[in-house]
C-alpha cells in the first residue's frame, strides 16, 4: 500500500484523485486542500508520494515542493502545462496536465512503483559482499564488488569506477570483466559499459541512471538482454 497526500485548492480535482486512488485499490490517501496544511501533514506522517497542484491561491506548488522531505516521491497536477518543465526541474516522478484519465493516472503511478521496486532491489543487493582481484599497474588489486559503480571499456583497458576513492585501470577487456563478475549482479548494456544491477535507479531500452548520478546508453545489440533482466522477479 502506498501511503499518499494529495495537495490541491480545488475540491473536484481533490475528489478525483482520491476516486482514482480508491479505484486502484493500493493507494491510501489524505487530502488537502489548504497548502500550508498540507505541507506540515507531509512534515508530520512522510508518506511515500505527494500528488501537488501548482497554483494554489497565490501559494507556488514548486515553492511547496521544494519543502518536501528528501525522498518523497511527487506528481504534479497542473492545468498550467508551461510549468512541466519546472516540475521535472525538481524531480518530479511525472507531471498530470487537467483534466487527466484514470490511465493517465494508472501511468504516473506505475513509474513510482517501477522507482520503488528499483529501490528495493539496490537495497537487496547492497547486503551481499565479495570481491573481484584484478591486476593494476603490475600488481593485484582487490575490488569489493559493492563499491562498483559501473565498469568502462577504454581501448585496450577497462576502467573500474568506485563509490570510494580513485577508478581502477586494469588490463582485461570488458569481456573478460563480464566474465569475471557474478552474473546475477552485473549485465552489459553497451560495448563500453557493465553496471551493476542494483544501482539502478531509472532505465529505458536507450539508457540508464545510477544512483551515482551517472547516465549511460544503452547499445542496441544489448537493450534486448538488458531489458529482461530488469523485469520484475515474480513473485515480488
Amino acid at each position: 500500500m502506498i501511503a499518499a497526500i494529495a495537495i490541491d485548492d480545488e475540491p473536484l480535482a481533490l475528489d478525483i484523485i482520491e476516486r482514482f486512488c480508491q479505484r486502484d485499490g493500493d493507494v491510501s490517501l489524505a487530502v488537502y486542500s489548504d497548502p500550508v496544511l498540507g505541507l506540515e501533514a507531509v512534515r508530520r506522517e512522510h508518506p511515500a508520494l505527494v500528488f501537488l497542484d501548482i497554483e494554489m491561491n497565490g501559494v507556488s506548488g514548486i515553492d511547496v515542493a521544494k519543502s518536501l522531505p528528501e525522498g518523497t516521491f511527487l506528481i504534479f497536477t497542473t492545468a498550467y502545462a508551461q510549468f512541466a518543465l519546472d516540475g521535472f526541474e525538481l524531480n518530479a516522478v511525472d507531471f498530470l496536465h487537467k483534466p487527466f484519465s484514470y490511465q493517465r493516472f494508472q501511468t504516473a503511478l506505475g513509474k513510482v512503483r517501477e522507482i520503488v521496486r528499483l529501490k528495493s532491489r539496490a537495497a537487496d543487493y547492497s547486503g551481499h559482499d565479495g570481491e573481484i582481484t584484478v591486476k593494476s599497474e603490475y600488481r593485484n588489486v582487490a575490488v569489493p564488488l559493492s563499491e562498483i559503480i559501473y565498469i568502462e571499456a577504454m581501448d585496450n583497458y577497462s576502467k573500474i569506477h568506485l563509490s570510494e576513492g580513485d577508478p581502477v585501470l586494469t588490463q582485461m577487456s570488458l569481456k573478460e570483466m563480464s566474465d569475471l563478475l557474478p552474473s546475477g549482479r552485473f549485465v552489459r548494456i553497451h560495448r563500453s559499459f557493465i553496471i551493476p544491477l542494483g544501482k539502478v535507479l531509472k532505465y529505458s531500452s536507450r539508457s540508464v541512471s545510477l544512483s551515482c548520478g551517472a547516465v549511460l546508453p544503452v547499445g542496441r545489440v544489448y537493450s534486448s538482454a538488458f531489458l529482461n533482466r530488469m523485469k520484475p522477479v515474480r513473485g515480488r
